[in-house]
């Protein structure tokens, strides 16, 4: 998926940054749970499949020590423009989310993942459940956004519960809503995305 997110960033062509900012209450709402449950300054957090950074600004304004990671240079340099245009502190890799490593992203309270597990193959899944476990917190939680499984063409797979039980052995499902679609076009909001919260146990 990553060479046709690296078109579209290209093209300009990047619907899922509408449907972010449509859903931007839900989004508000999900991050204060997972606030309601620390003591600020909440800690370490990492944004996978980042982008150009809107949600990782979005945590740092909050109080969050952001690390965000995406395979796409042109949308991780972006990302580094608009945290410093904003006078923001959080560092950008260009990286693979399946092949993370302690010495790069340390270690991680919080994961947040808006579409980035759903468009992997089975065995970057794996990889990337690893990865994840391997620099998170003993009581790390998990926040991620996925398209119901299903074929449909130049959009990602889709993940369901179960695809997240075999990429997340170690954890544990302590909450599942459907996402805001009201800024999604048509097709993306007949995918039925929905949240997914995780806890490592």
């Amino acid at each position: 998926m990553s060479t046709g997110y690296a078109l579209a960033y290209r093209l300009g062509i990047t619907p899922w940054e509408r449907a972010g900012r449509g859903a931007a209450a839900q989004f508000t709402a999900l991050v204060h749970r997972e606030e309601a449950e620390r003591t600020p300054p909440y800690g370490p957090a990492l944004d996978l499949g980042c982008g150009t950074g809107t949600h990782s600004r979005q945590l740092a304004q909050r109080g969050w020590r952001v690390t965000g990671v995406d395979a796409v240079g042109a949308a991780v340099r972006q990302a580094r423009a608009s945290a410093a245009e904003d006078g923001l502190d959080v560092r950008f890799l260009e990286g693979d989310v399946t092949d993370l490593h302690p010495d790069e992203v340390g270690e991680v309270a919080f994961f947040l993942d808006v579409g980035c597990f759903h468009g992997l193959t089975d065995g970057q899944r794996t990889a990337m459940g690893q990865g994840v476990t391997a620099v998170a917190t003993r009581d790390a939680t998990l926040l991620l956004l996925a398209f119901r499984p299903g074929r449909r063409p130049l959009l990602p797979r889709g993940a369901g519960r179960g695809d997240l039980e075999t990429a997340f052995p170690g954890w544990t499902f302590t909450d599942e809503e459907p996402a805001d679609v009201t800024g999604m076009p048509g097709p993306l909001k007949r995918t039925a995305p929905h949240w997914y919260r995780l806890r490592r146990t």
